[in-house]
């Protein structure tokens, strides 16, 4: 019987003939896999190199405002970016509009640039696979975020067109008495902040980036925000209520009645920006107003202070305080007045810490006598009543360590109000009335506990005549502005002035902790100049004695423990003072 099928000799050839193809066709699949791993393999490879090679910082070849913070850390980038916008935004804005040139001020306008946001900019994705190799192949450019406040740059605008156009007028209604009055609101012609934000911002990044030109914007009509009829319905609508009764204030269980005549000078009604118009009051100037009232419901903050008793200083302990906010005050007036019934509202004490308290007194080392200096005059004089005045005001002011005292600082213009007289003062060489004249004799005496005290002398100034009741050369004269007087308290203890006098005597007394003994000496009287004598009329005219011109030179010798420290020269050169008789 013969087989269809074919022989064994030719199955095994087609087996083997089968493998070979097979053969011939895996080797290219796996040298093509084996070529695709090594890619992949060379690729982490060289990533784990750039990563390793970018670091942490800031991607090398980063570029902002055209400076390469690449390779920094981030702090130091964020430095040397916030360096350079600040030398690059001082220089003004220059707008060309209206047909004339302003100059607008970056940071007056809101306009800064935003660093965090910039590096937070440069540094995100910093790991990513192609920022890492932008890293090493160059880098790239950040664009830089500016921030820009509306509110401020819409304020800097008003300014600006105050400049080159016709500023817009609000509608207001204010008050004369209690009765309202409107102010009608008034178109305008400038630069509108909504349409020129985009080029203004523009700008500033060519300024930032070193790059500053023109801007040319084109000025256009400008809308008040609410219409004459809504302004004029406020006035005899909400503005009426708000006068119609006083309102009552609540202080916990106190209560304070405020007429309308009291708050209505404060009160305004205002755009608010929605088109609608809303009451606002001064908190600062109702508080004012109403400070004599308050202190019924207040309890100010007390201060330490120290009493002098006959073995020294003793501290009074401080106290803190309750009072009311001038914005507390305002936001409850306006709750009340803004109904026409139930016209109460709640006013928090809000508590307020002293100046200075018990535990800081106490380390301030006021313990001990350190200088007292005494002057005399004749009594009775409109010039006593000046320096007693000046004595109350100073009495127990306290000095602390490193501060430096101002006379003039501290007193301020001498004036009626506060009890100082006109008295004669030297001015241009003659006796005139000033009020406040004759505390030169105050200064004099603190001059003296200050040069005693081993204090430092800052500013002081010799009267141009020498003046008998004084010390030759150890004496200050001050007028307002200038010249002042001021010595600082370079010790490291807290300096308490005490003040005390007479009818024919001041005296400061400095209480501390003593650091040195202070002697003085004085040369002679050298370079003696003789006066004239002169006759002067008229109703102003004040007499004066004459007296001798000369040059003193006086030491401030420190001592510690008896042994000389240092010595410091005072030189001072008196005028010859002329004789005038008044005829």
């Amino acid at each position: 019987m013969h087989s269809t099928g074919p022989s064994s000799t030719e199955q095994g050839r087609a087996r083997r003939g089968a493998r070979l193809l097979l053969g011939v066709k895996t080797r290219p699949r796996r040298a093509a896999a084996l070529a695709v791993t090594t890619i992949v393999l060379l690729v982490v490879v060289a990533y784990g190199a750039a990563a390793a090679y970018s670091g942490a910082q800031v991607p090398r070849g980063t570029r902002v405002l055209g400076i390469d913070l690449g390779g920094l850390d981030e702090r130091s980038a964020v430095e040397r970016l916030g360096k350079l916008a600040a030398e690059r935004a001082a220089q003004p804005l220059r707008i060309r509009a209206g047909g004339r040139e302003v100059s607008l001020n970056p940071e007056e306008a809101g306009l800064s640039l935003d660093v965090r946001a910039t590096m937070e900019s440069a540094m995100e994705n910093s790991f990513g696979f192609f920022s890492v190799f932008d890293a090493v192949l160059g880098g790239r450019d950040v664009d830089p975020r500016v921030r820009v406040d509306e509110s401020e740059l819409a304020e800097a605008l008003r300014k600006v067109n105050a400049q080159i156009g016709t500023p817009v007028q609000p509608g207001t209604v204010r008050f004369h008495g209690t009765t309202p009055e409107v102010v009608l609101p008034r178109a305008g012609v400038g630069l509108d902040a909504r349409q020129v934000a985009a080029p203004i911002r523009a700008a500033y990044l060519r300024v930032l980036a070193g790059k500053p030109t023109p801007l040319d914007l084109e000025t256009g009509p400008l809308q008040p925000k609410v219409g004459a009829d809504a302004v004029r319905r406020t006035a005899e609508g909400p503005a009426r209520v708000a006068v119609s009764e006083p309102v009552t204030l609540l202080f916990g269980g106190d209560r304070l009645a405020v007429e309308a005549e009291e708050f209505a000078p404060f009160l305004t009604f205002e755009p608010d920006g929605a088109g609608a118009m809303q009451p606002q009051i001064d908190g600062e100037k109702l508080a004012r107003a109403l400070k004599p009232r308050l202190r019924r419901v207040e309890s100010p903050a007390r201060d330490a202070t120290f009493e002098i008793e006959a073995d020294g200083p003793r501290l009074v302990p401080s106290a803190a305080g309750r009072e009311a906010e001038p914005k507390a005050l305002a936001d409850a007036v306006l709750s009340a007045a803004v109904r026409a019934q139930g016209r109460e509202a709640n006013v928090p004490l809000t508590a307020t810490e002293p100046r200075l308290t018990t535990e800081a007194a106490r380390k301030l080392g006021v313990r001990e006598k350190i200088s007292t200096f005494t002057t005399r005059h004749t009594c009775c004089a409109p010039r006593v009543t000046n320096i007693h005045t000046i004595a109350d005001i100073l009495d127990g002011h306290i000095v602390r360590p490193g501060e430096t005292f101002s006379l003039n600082g501290v007193v301020g213009k001498r004036d009626r109000a506060r009890g100082f007289v006109p008295a004669p003062m030297i001015l241009n060489g003659r006796y005139v009335d000033d009020v406040g004249g004759g505390i030169s004799q105050f200064a004099t005496t603190m001059f003296n506990a200050v040069f005693f005290g081993g204090l430092e002398d800052v500013q002081h100034m010799p009267h141009s005549f020498y003046i008998s009741r004084y010390p030759a050369g150890r004496e200050s004269t001050v007028s307002f502005p200038q010249p002042d007087f001021r010595w600082r308290n370079d010790s490291p203890y807290g300096v308490l002035v005490d003040t005390s006098y007479t009818d024919t005597s001041v005296t400061v007394t400095f209480w501390s902790t003593k650091r040195y003994d202070i002697e003085s000496k004085s040369s002679e009287r050298y370079a003696i100049r003789g006066f004239e004598s002169k006759t002067d009329s008229g109703p102003n005219c004040i007499p004066m004695p004459g007296a001798e011109g000369f040059k003193i030179d006086v030491w401030r010798i420190f001592k510690q423990d008896g042994q000389v420290l240092r010595r410091q020269k005072f030189h001072t050169t008196y005028l010859p003072e002329p004789r005038i008789t008044c005829a």
